[in-house]
């Protein structure tokens, strides 16, 4: 591997915890990524916190300030650009993205979720997996087009569901596979190890 590490931008609406996971691999000897920017729509977020904290540029780019999705989009895929942003890492971030911005970054944007989709898109997946008696929850790393949850799934991880679990529980135990499973995707993609073909995408194993 050479020493050239992929920028990595960063968009969270939360706590970011899986930002976290990911600013804790980047700072690993040999991670082939960086990230150099955070962003957030929301002021208040504590992934805010987090980057600068850890020393990342952090911006806030409220929607409130465009007239349409559209602009929106437009103004946070050039804040990216300029800083020369490589690829897009979502963790928690409540806006859907149109066609604007992922064609800026085709097939460079990566978002987990909290559960084994398609089951459970949208908010409250482990509430959802709850509900429906599953005995297998767990999380998805995919790339993201312009759906809900919807783009080609990178990678799983399952975690059981036991009795007597809440959502706080199960939801605990998910994360802990999120920040497992997220960071080991990041690595694939910087290292070129994913190939998207139509709704699958092939994982390459790592070099030597």
């Amino acid at each position: 591997m050479t020493g050239r590490r992929t920028r990595l931008a960063v968009l969270a609406s939360g706590a970011g915890s899986n930002l976290q996971a990911l600013l804790d691999a980047c700072a690993l000897p040999g991670f082939p990524a960086q990230v150099v920017l955070v962003v957030s729509d929301v002021p208040t977020a504590r992934a805010l916190e987090r980057a600068r904290a850890a020393g990342i540029s952090a911006e806030v780019l409220e929607p409130r300030g465009f007239p349409e999705r559209a602009a929106y989009d437009a103004a946070l895929a050039a804040l990216l650009q300029v800083r020369g942003v490589e690829a897009v890492c979502l963790a928690g971030f409540m806006r859907l993205l149109g066609p604007r911005f992922l064609a800026a970054f085709p097939q460079r944007v990566l978002n987990v979720h909290p559960a084994l989709l398609p089951a459970f898109p949208g908010l409250h997946a482990a509430r959802q997996a709850l509900a429906a008696g599953v005995k297998l929850a767990g999380c998805t790393v995919h790339f993201v087009d312009e759906g809900v949850d919807t783009g080609p799934i990178a990678a799983q991880a399952a975690v059981p569901v036991l009795d007597g679990d809440d959502e706080a529980a199960l939801q605990a135990r998910i994360q802990a596979e999120e920040h497992r499973l997220y960071p080991e995707v990041v690595r694939a993609l910087c290292e070129g190890r994913l190939r998207v073909e139509g709704r699958r995408v092939a994982v390459a194993p790592p070099a030597g």
